[in-house]
């Protein structure tokens, strides 16, 4: 079925896929043994998995192309590897931390795993089909290029996201290059192009691997960057509402690397709490609010509950950040202990950390 030239082509492409995706799949999941491990974070075993698949597909290449007694065996045993390597993309992206608005009910919902599961069995089983079959139908032969499809329409999406939210602009446009690449090996595969088709395949796969390290780097450098710095290099601005203007409400919190100053806009009652804390700490040396007991209904305290905290800490967040682009570990809570320091004695009293002189109330 293949003369010398194609042989040496196919024998040249199954060994360095072989080789260089088990390379791959190793070192992914080594990172994931030092770090992801102990985060419970399986995202990137999947991801390996996925890259498993394309050495394993590489092997089937090495052992079996020069057999014609076996071309049935290599197409069905490549579909079969293709689904698998779809289904561990998609099994992997509900541990993205990023992911986009549309999507992310989708992915996060209950429902994921028997939307990608049933998608695979539906594929799968008549792929297998074609071993015990006398005949192959384009149908059969195709339903791992419709799965690579829907596979690479959620993953181009979250990868997109994930790369801009982390501020890695060119990384995400990189990202975009590869989807776009692999859509049109996919539609290589449909018109049958073989030579057309391990070119491209052999790019892709070298760049979404690529990116799968680029992704593990930037997950790494998150993990380990101080994204909210020491109190002593904040300060926060209340700033007057500017003539003919009808914003009000700003504030503007300096000193946090990589972020704009563009002013904030609060609900009343955030901008009204946050202010509060302030105006004591600048008129007062200890500057402390006392946030109500449970036991005690009447009585009027400075700060109904904890939760009055955790909401304007939340849309501090969502006015630096973007909503939906910060997560508890890495943005709130150093923000909150930066902002906020509770008193020795434990009375329930807390006040802004910052000292007076990081405070500036530009007055109407």
């Amino acid at each position: 079925m293949f003369d010398n030239d194609s042989k040496e082509i196919f024998l040249f492409y199954g060994w360095w896929q072989f080789w260089v995706c088990l390379f791959a799949f190793t070192a992914l999941l080594a990172i994931w043994w030092h770090i992801g491990r102990n985060r419970k974070d399986h995202g990137q075993v999947w991801l390996a998995l996925s890259v498993l698949c394309w050495s394993l597909s590489g092997l089937v290449e090495v052992l079996f192309v020069s057999q014609v007694v076996n071309q049935q065996f290599i197409e069905v045993s490549r579909s079969t590897l293709s689904l698998s390597n779809s289904l561990f993309i998609l099994l992997s992206l509900p541990w993205f931390r990023y992911l986009p608005g549309k999507l992310e009910a989708i992915i996060k919902s209950n429902h994921w795993h028997l939307i990608i599961g049933i998608l695979f069995l539906f594929c799968l089983l008549p792929t297998l089909s074609r071993f015990i079959t006398a005949g192959t139908s384009a149908l059969t032969q195709e339903l791992d290029v419709y799965y690579a499809f829907f596979t690479l329409t959620f993953l181009g999406a979250v990868l997109w996201t994930t790369f801009q939210k982390r501020r890695l602009a060119s990384l995400a446009y990189l990202s975009l290059v590869c989807i776009a690449i692999t859509f049109l090996t996919q539609i290589f595969k449909l018109t049958g192009a073989t030579i057309n088709v391990t070119l491209f395949s052999a790019i892709f796969k070298t760049s979404l691997i690529m990116l799968f390290f680029a992704l593990a780097l930037s997950w790494v450098k998150e993990l380990t960057e101080n994204i909210i710095p020491n109190f002593k290099q904040l300060h926060l601005e209340f700033r007057k509402k500017e003539r003919g203007s009808t914003d009000r409400n700003l504030i503007v919190l300096s000193g946090i690397p990589k972020v704009g100053l563009e002013p904030i806009q609060l609900s009343p009652a955030n901008y009204n709490l946050i202010k509060k804390f302030a105006l004591r700490r600048k008129n007062n040396e200890e500057g402390w609010l006392e946030i109500k007991p449970k036991e005690i209904i009447k009585k009027e305290f400075d700060i109904k509950d904890h939760n009055e905290i955790k909401r304007f800490i939340s849309a501090f967040l969502d006015g630096l950040f973007g909503s939906g682009s910060w997560t508890k570990e890495q943005h709130f809570v150093p923000l909150k202990e930066a902002l906020l320091e509770l008193s020795d004695k434990r009375e329930r009293k807390i006040r802004l950390r910052l000292q007076p002189k990081q405070i500036t109330i530009e007055t109407l």
